[in-house]
């Protein structure tokens, strides 16, 4: 053991005895493992038994440098506080969920008289209801088609709904009961939300059977056009539901199913969600072999680890069925984390019984598909790593690539974005865009100046393998010089120009050349073969960056068209503008929001509201 981690030993014997969060660090003062632990004392010194070392901790322990901690009242709050901070700082050898924000939701809030249904990407703590996850965003917007056309649900934004005074098309073509304008009344329209939940919830017999005894009342009365309107609802219905897959007789139940496989490349963890008895998704979390953690490691360790990660923000669901058994001890940290989180007590078991150990095989089969895909993708994106590392000289292969890209409108509004890949996929949570605050007009050399110099302040951001700048040789000198000033010339560049066309006249022949790479020290360009993996990372890298900056800049010019709009209206101040601008963004929707919305912005009143409403129906007559 070296002298450092014999020091470390020594302070590690201080820890207090009490329940906790510890971090450890490496020699660039990053957290490269988060754990949790009753006893901080008794768990961070069991790293330094050597005999009774997983490879993971092997590796672990030839990093680390340095150990805080983090104390709390319970165990149960250290299993809180590790997740988020599991999700705040992603760990090297913890196991990280790359895509757990990405899971779409239906969200519905009761609270409105007229309630509408909206896609949600995170369930938060606001009194609406939740139902999924799906498996993408199309299955929920298709759900929410379905829903909206065949009970007949509102459509229209909040601030929409509010200015209507006469129905829109959806009503028209017969996909809306208009509660704008009160041709239906708020309990009918309850009743259509509450069948519309009802087959959210999968109570597919329940909504018919209620259907059918409605359509029976409105034919007695001689409603015979809403009579139709339900018989056609419980048609789409009968459709919909014969293409679902029927799983478990448990019809009130709603259950995840979490299976994993993997090898020496890699753990793919499948969650499979069954709601009401039926499938209405599931999506794998694969972990590469540069981030697995899994190999040669208890799987109740790692399991346990994910499963705090992935209810973080998803929904916890009644039962929980896993293909192993983490111990009473650790289910019941688990249920009290559930509750503190979501007021809910969920059943964290084995797959027990037929039905158990169907679903589980059901979740196992989807496991060992989506693994071979993903094995085989991540070596794809492997090899097209190790290509760029050995066409570019690069003394570590390239698992972090940022590029950047700098954007201008006749010089002004400059701005710039930086865009991460992680193995060769975007990182998007890394994702950066900058305002260049430096100078105004166009200067390139000084906004790449700028740009890099704020982003390499951040010591704690991951360091990159390499740097990509959008553009030829100018671009990169322009890169080189600004990192030499601001004391960072070790980092790896690559500036990359776009393919050109040759021949100038109509009787020759046009060829496109291919994408040039251009290397600080090298007098000639790199190119690629075509169709190559290498090719495919770093021209998706450099789209990226420019499809990242110009939304930035469009926004930017969107926002300052609607400020300089803005400035003649006498008594609106820089803090109202700004308010006004933070909360509807656009002029138009400004336009079509009702004057007691605007009222309601902070610091304005109606006096002013009317003034903004006023100059910009003013605007609106000038550009007729």
């Amino acid at each position: 053991m070296n002298p450092a981690l014999e020091e470390l030993k020594a302070k590690v014997a201080e820890f207090p005895q009490s329940p906790g969060v510890y971090l450890w660090k490496n020699a660039k003062d990053k957290i490269i493992y988060v754990g949790k632990a009753k006893s901080l004392r008794a768990r961070v010194r069991s790293y330094f038994n050597v005999n009774d070392q997983s490879l993971k901790n092997k590796y672990l322990m030839m990093n680390v440098i340095a150990c805080d901690y983090i104390l709390t009242k319970t165990e149960v709050e250290a299993f809180l506080l590790e997740a988020s901070l599991i999700k705040k700082h992603r760990p090297r050898y913890n196991i990280r969920l790359k895509d757990d924000k990405n899971y779409p939701y239906i969200r519905v809030s009761l609270e409105h008289t007229f309630p509408r249904f909206y896609l949600a990407r995170r369930v938060a703590s606001d009194g609406a209801m939740y139902f999924g996850p799906y498996s993408s965003s199309l299955s929920v917007r298709e759900t929410i088609r379905f829903l909206n056309k065949t009970f007949k649900i509102r459509d229209c934004s909040d601030s929409f709904f509010k200015t209507r005074t006469r129905p829109c098309i959806s009503y028209q073509i017969g996909q809306c009961s208009a509660p704008c304008v009160k041709l239906i009344d708020a309990e009918t329209y309850r009743l259509d939300i509450e069948s519309s939940l009802q087959f959210l919830k999968g109570r597919s017999i329940k909504i018919l059977k209620d259907l059918k005894g409605r359509m029976q009342q409105a034919a007695d009365e001689e409603r015979f056009e809403f009579a139709a309107r339900l018989r056609d609802s419980m048609q789409a219905i009968e459709r919909i539901w014969e293409r679902q897959t029927v799983v478990t007789m448990n019809k009130d139940y709603d259950q995840d199913v979490i299976a994993f496989v993997g090898d020496h490349r890699g753990t793919l963890i499948e969650t499979l969600h069954v709601r009401g008895g039926r499938v209405i998704g599931s999506r794998p979390h694969f972990m590469n072999k540069f981030d697995s953690t899994a190999v040669g490691e208890d799987p109740r360790d790692w399991l346990t680890s994910f499963i705090n990660q992935f209810y973080l923000e998803n929904i916890v669901p009644d039962e929980i069925i896993l293909p192993v058994d983490l111990g009473s001890d650790i289910v019941k940290l688990l249920q009290a984390v559930f509750v503190e989180r979501q007021k809910k007590r969920a059943k964290v078991m084995p797959a027990t019984g037929s039905e158990g150990k169907k679903l589980l095989d059901l979740a196992l089969t989807n496991a060992r598909s989506h693994f071979q895909d993903s094995v085989s993708k991540a070596d794809q994106q492997s090899k097209g790593l190790e290509q760029i590392q050995q066409k570019f000289g690069l003394p570590n292969l390239p698992r972090r690539i940022e590029c950047y890209d700098i954007s201008n409108f006749q010089g002004g509004e400059n701005v710039a974005s930086q865009v991460v890949f992680e193995d060769g996929l975007p990182r998007k949570d890394d994702y950066r865009r900058y305002k260049i605050k430096s100078f105004e007009g166009a200067n390139d050399f000084a906004a790449m100046k700028e740009v890099l110099t704020r982003r390499f302040k951040h010591t704690e951001y991951e360091e990159p393998d390499l740097v990509v700048v959008d553009g030829g040789k100018g671009q990169l000198s322009m890169a080189i010089a600004a990192m030499k000033e601001i004391g960072r010339p070790d980092v790896c560049l690559a500036g990359m120009a776009k393919s050109r066309t040759q021949g100038e006249f109509h009787d020759q022949e046009v060829v496109a050349t291919q994408e040039r790479f251009f290397l600080p020290g090298r007098q000639n360009h790199v190119t690629f073969p075509q169709n190559s993996e290498a090719l495919h990372i770093l021209t998706g890298i450099r789209d990226e960056a420019h499809r990242f900056a110009i939304t930035y800049h469009r926004k930017l010019r969107g926002n300052r068209t609607l400020e300089s709009v803005l400035d003649d209206v006498t008594g609106l101040g820089e803090k109202r503008k700004k308010a006004l601008l933070k909360k509807f963004g656009s002029i138009e929707a400004i336009k079509q929001a009702p004057i007691e919305e605007i009222t309601a912005v902070g610091g304005m009143n109606r006096v002013v509201a009317e003034r903004v409403l006023l100059q910009l129906k003013e605007l609106d007559e000038e550009e007729e």
